[in-house]
This record gives structure tokens, C-alpha cells and sequence, in this order.
């Protein structure tokens, strides 16, 4: 078993990817983008802090984005989360199975990244244990936020394991030093996310959450 055990949230913990790609999605499809797919969108913007995937509008568009659309774009997908944000299927039982130290570590703001997991219900499991790339130099995928989450409990990277959705928390994970699980089960294309994740670097993949606690339990 690893001394600590850091989870990613959104795509790992609760089911926000889907509801932020849509909106975003039809943000994208307004500003004439109309040729961005979902597998589009899923490649230049999870795992990342939104500003890098809008940075990535911004460039094909060959202007500046619009006055608002951010916030914009955030007051829909807040609306939405009040409404469906959920924890992804067994995710608590997996967790609680798991046990040990535990602790959350996402491109996420920190505020929203608290507020998200409050309303999944799953704020008793990690409490003050949530850590944001807002909180580091740099994003995923460069190591700063999972370096960060083990000094703050205390555990030497070497010995810590990561629980990841996306390509870019795989290789921070990798480049903090530490080991990986990659999860599918909230993937917009889990076959291909399977393979991607191996090849990130996880040593294992798992689509399911309760296959994580034998997982783990046998590392």
C-alpha cells in the first residue's frame, strides 16, 4: 500500500467533466468554432486549468476572446452544477475502502474545487486535505500540485500514489515522482483513454471504481 494516496476530482471523484464540456462546447460552437468535437474539446482542455484550453480558443481564433465569456461561460456551468453535479458510481465505497491518508489535488480553484466536492457529498472523506494547482507556480502537467499536496501531508513523493482521469495528471504525477492509477470511468472515449493513460505512464487502468482498493491494495 502507498503511504498516501492523492486523488484528481473532476473526472476522478465527481462527474463534472461531461457537464463543463458541454457548456463549453456550445461557447466554442458560438465563437464560430463550429468544427470542434467533444474529442477535440477533451484533448486541449481536461486535466488543464481552463484559462490553457480558452488560451488555445483564443489562438485559432486569431483574436482576443469576447468581453464576458468567461465569466459567462462559468455562471452556466455553476447553474448546472447546483443541478447535476454528482459523484461519480462508487466512488465513496472506494475510497472508504481503501482508507489511509488520503488527500485531493486538481487544476481546480481552490474555492470551486471545495464548493464541487461539498456538493458531490464527498467534503467529509478529504476535509482540509483539498489542494489546487491555484495554490502552485504551475499546472498540470508539470508535478507543482502533487509535490505540494504530499509536503503538506507530509509524505515523501516516492511513496505516494496517484489516482488520475486525464493524460496531464498522469505525467505530473510522473514527474513528481510518483505512481499512477488511471481511472476511465468518466471518459468520453474510455477505450482510447485506456491506452493514452498507459502510455502517459500509469501502471495500471482501471474503468471501474470498484476494481481501485484491490488495485491498490496489491501495490
Amino acid at each position: 500500500m502507498p503511504d498516501l494516496v492523492i486523488y484528481d476530482c473532476d473526472g476522478t471523484l465527481i462527474d463534472s467533466e461531461r457537464l463543463v464540456a458541454e457548456i463549453c462546447l456550445i461557447a466554442i460552437h458560438g465563437l464560430g468554432l463550429t468544427h470542434w468535437t467533444m474529442d477535440r474539446y477533451y484533448a486541449a482542455f481536461v486535466g488543464m486549468p481552463g484559462h490553457v484550453g480558452w488560451s488555445t480558443i483564443s489562438a485559432e481564433l486569431g483574436r482576443a476572446l469576447p468581453d464576458g465569456l468567461n465569466a459567462a461561460v462559468d455562471a452556466d456551468i455553476l447553474r448546472l452544477m447546483e443541478t447535476d453535479l454528482q459523484a461519480l458510481p462508487g466512488v465513496r465505497q472506494a475510497v472508504e475502502a481503501i482508507g489511509g491518508a488520503r488527500c485531493v489535488a486538481s487544476s481546480t480553484e481552490k474555492h470551486h474545487l471545495v464548493a464541487n466536492i461539498r456538493k458531490a457529498g464527498l467534503y467529509d472523506l478529504f476535509g482540509e486535505n483539498i489542494f489546487s494547482a491555484s495554490q502552485v507556480r504551475r499546472a498540470k502537467p508539470a508535478p507543482d500540485v502533487f509535490l505540494f499536496a504530499a509536503s503538506q501531508m507530509g509524505h515523501d513523493p516516492r511513496h505516494c500514489l496517484v489516482v488520475e482521469d486525464s493524460v496531464p495528471g498522469v505525467l505530473a504525477a510522473i514527474r513528481a515522482g510518483m505512481r499512477v492509477v488511471g481511472y476511465t470511468g468518466a471518459a468520453h472515449d474510455p477505450v482510447g483513454m485506456h491506452q493514452k493513460l498507459l502510455d502517459a505512464g500509469a501502471i495500471r487502468v482501471v474503468a471501474h471504481m470498484d476494481e481501485l482498493p484491490s488495485v491498490i491494495g496489491a501495490l
